[in-house]
């Protein structure tokens, strides 16, 4: 058996536009020059105090720490708009259910995502159920720490080794490297693909059916190979 950990934004669900538009408020809220969408891809996957710190080129405290409340009232405010309900990317329904029906592989995701914001994507499309295992930025150290795995891997019994972490960041790669699991990129999220090269990725992916072969060696004993 093995267990297969996803990342959620920019990976499973396409929330590009609302985490851009909720965070330029947040920066406009406090008095300060909106990011936009080309500086805020690069802090996607990380917890949002740290992101935001990111944003400011500044360590986290006190002035990140107001954001970050900020910028939660502003992500509810827009997510309630019927005009934006990040979407799946094509083909995550389809590999949840074919890995999801396999008997030798159990689901879980690993996100910067609060517990909140995961019910809330949950509940919209539908995966209740799907993942076995959840870790956010409410339970661990923000990516690329490697907890979020570790502990995926220990309340499900794996060990790394027989774990792969598929995510669209560096921060999804350098946090998979770090527990000793398999990190697998996919090419349509929110970092380059020579970054998440350069930052681990044993594969990187361009959709969701290369994940199937990928799997299939891991079951069969050979989960680091390509």
């Amino acid at each position: 058996m093995i267990l297969v950990l996803f990342d959620c934004d920019g990976t499973l669900v396409d929330s590009q536009h609302i985490i851009s538009d909720a965070m330029d408020r947040t920066f406009l809220h406090h008095g300060l020059v909106a990011p936009g969408v080309a500086r805020t891809r690069t802090i996607v996957g990380l917890s949002l105090p740290i992101a935001i710190a990111a944003l400011l080129e500044e360590p986290d405290g006190d002035r990140s720490q107001a954001m970050a409340e900020t910028y939660k009232d502003q992500f509810m405010a827009l997510r309630s708009s019927a005009d934006l309900n990040e979407p799946l990317f094509p083909g995550t329904r389809q590999v949840l259910d074919r890995l999801g029906g396999h008997d030798e592989v159990i689901l879980g995701m690993v996100t910067g995502k609060s517990r909140r914001g995961v019910r809330a994507i949950v509940d919209h499309h539908d995966l209740d159920g799907v993942f076995h295992v959840v870790r956010t930025a409410d339970d661990c150290p923000s990516k690329p720490h490697p907890a979020m795995v570790l502990e995926a891997c220990a309340e499900t019994g794996f060990e790394p080794k027989r774990t792969i972490v598929v995510g669209d960041t560096r921060f999804d790669m350098e946090m998979a490297s770090a527990a000793g699991a398999m990190p697998v990129g996919v090419s349509w999220g929110y970092h380059p693909v020579d970054e998440l090269q350069s930052s681990g990725a044993a594969v990187v992916i361009d959709s969701f059916e290369a994940l199937d072969p990928i799997v299939d060696r891991a079951l069969a004993g050979r989960v680091t190979e390509i």
